[in-house]
């Protein structure tokens, strides 16, 4: 079979080419191996927007249940930080995500998280690296009979994600700033949190499109277009009951800047706490 070469955080590959049923069940075998050489019981699971990314993840359960390791499985696509939370709330020893972050919508990938939710070392990737068989498994336990063991069971990590925030950030606050903001999701993974948490958004790409309309999921300028259409609109009009700021100026006048917040969300890293966040600000 093909080598599997981890890079960052664990394995990319383009799907149905390298990335493979058979392929992800030998990286899962591994996972497990690695996991039992540390007494490892439990794994948190998740997967973003990303062609049969649902498929990924229950073959990667179900490896893993053969080798009798619990998995909590997402009940939907989700973020990598809530698959991170999710490893710390369900108190995981590992976090496994299907997803392949920036890369464009031919890919897919197996990124490992540790107990602590975040990355795991460049040591403890190329541990897990080294233990992926040559072959995969020739059979294993379906998902029906690892439920009625215990070794699968289904969290709903986006309400556990959402109520993290809610707990912690100042959220109606932010709804009622009169700050209006625009959302690009990128077809990612973060795009109903959002709606949830700020459903007065102007919302963009934020549709479960796996083909990512055949761009990068990479929240860069070039891939920003129709967002940045949006503020120069915008500014254009100074849209009335916007919220602006007054600057004295030398001559003792006053220019009023208007203020747009957007939000850019990559597939996999769609938090609801932004991972790119700009204002542009407008004067007359």
């Amino acid at each position: 079979m093909t080598a599997i070469k981890f890079g960052t955080d664990g394995w990319r590959a383009i799907i149905a080419d390298d990335y493979t049923v058979a392929n992800v069940a030998r990286v899962a075998e591994a996972t497990a191996k690695w996991l039992l050489q540390r007494q490892g019981k439990r794994v948190v699971i998740g997967y973003d927007c990303r062609f049969a990314g649902q498929l990924f993840s229950e073959v990667t359960a179900c490896v893993l249940g053969a080798h009798g390791i619990e998995s909590v499985l997402s009940e939907k696509f989700v973020s990598t930080p809530m698959v991170s939370l999710g490893v710390v709330k369900h108190q995981a020893d590992l976090g496994v995500v299907i997803t392949a972050s920036h890369n464009p919508p031919s890919y897919n990938g197996y990124k490992l998280k540790s107990h602590l939710g975040g990355p795991l070392s460049p040591g403890e990737v190329s541990e897990v690296e080294a233990l992926i068989p040559a072959q995969s498994m020739s059979g294993y336990p379906s998902l029906e009979e690892l439920k009625a063991k215990g070794l699968i069971r289904y969290a709903d990590l986006e309400s556990e994600y959402l109520a993290h925030v809610e707990a912690n950030f100042d959220v109606p606050g932010i709804r009622n700033s009169n700050v209006r903001l625009a959302y690009d999701g990128m077809y990612g993974a973060g795009q109903d949190a959002m709606r949830i948490l700020l459903p007065g958004a102007v919302f963009l790409h934020c549709e479960n499109n796996p083909s990512f309309m055949g761009q990068a999921p990479e929240p860069i300028h070039r891939n920003l277009s129709e967002l940045s259409g949006i503020h120069r609109a915008a500014i254009r009009r100074s849209i009335a009951g916007w919220p602006t700021t007054a600057t004295p100026t030398a001559s003792g006048c006053t220019t009023k800047t208007a203020i747009l917040w957007t939000a850019t969300i990559s597939c996999c890293c769609s938090c609801c706490i932004c991972r790119s966040i700009k204002k542009r600000r407008a004067r007359w």
